[in-house]
């Protein structure tokens, strides 16, 4: 199995956010545009697993210095091939992007699911030398609506 990481820059704007998003919105939309398409195109969608994601959201509210600060209520989560499916939205919030309405996800769904495109059983305990056990992830469950 193979992985690839792509890291595009910081997104990390606490200040400015407008104006410094205003470049990298564009550039990463059509990047992942470009990715998913070239990867149907040559027929190795179904194979790949794409996700994109950050450690969390930001904030509703923008901020004194024109950004938006950590927020943990609520982010958004891009996974796309192997086998997902494609073309919808999960999960809804409040009207100011607050709190989940509807559905809400958390992160140990998104790592269950996503170890499931990719073959591995999210369930699996390990153990350190010292026999001490390491749960790849604890709890979660699949998200229904990826697969469905």
């Amino acid at each position: 199995m193979r992985f690839v990481t792509i890291n595009y820059g910081s997104w990390d704007a606490h200040g400015q956010i407008f104006r410094n998003h205003k470049q990298k919105l564009p550039e990463l939309d059509s990047g992942v545009t470009g990715l998913l398409e070239d990867l149907g195109k040559r027929g190795l969608l179904a194979t790949t697993a794409v996700l994109i994601t950050g450690e969390f959201g930001r904030t509703p509210k923008v901020n004194g210095l024109a950004g938006r600060d950590h927020w943990s209520r609520a982010m958004s989560v891009v996974m796309a091939g192997g086998g997902v499916k494609g073309g919808q939205v999960i999960g809804k919030t409040n009207d100011r992007a607050e709190e989940p309405t509807e559905n809400p996800i958390k992160p140990e769904d998104v790592a269950v699911s996503f170890y499931r495109v990719l073959g591995i059983d999210p369930t699996k305990e390990y153990h350190t030398a010292t026999g001490r056990p390491i749960e790849i992830v604890r709890g979660g469950k699949v998200i229904k609506e990826l697969f469905a």
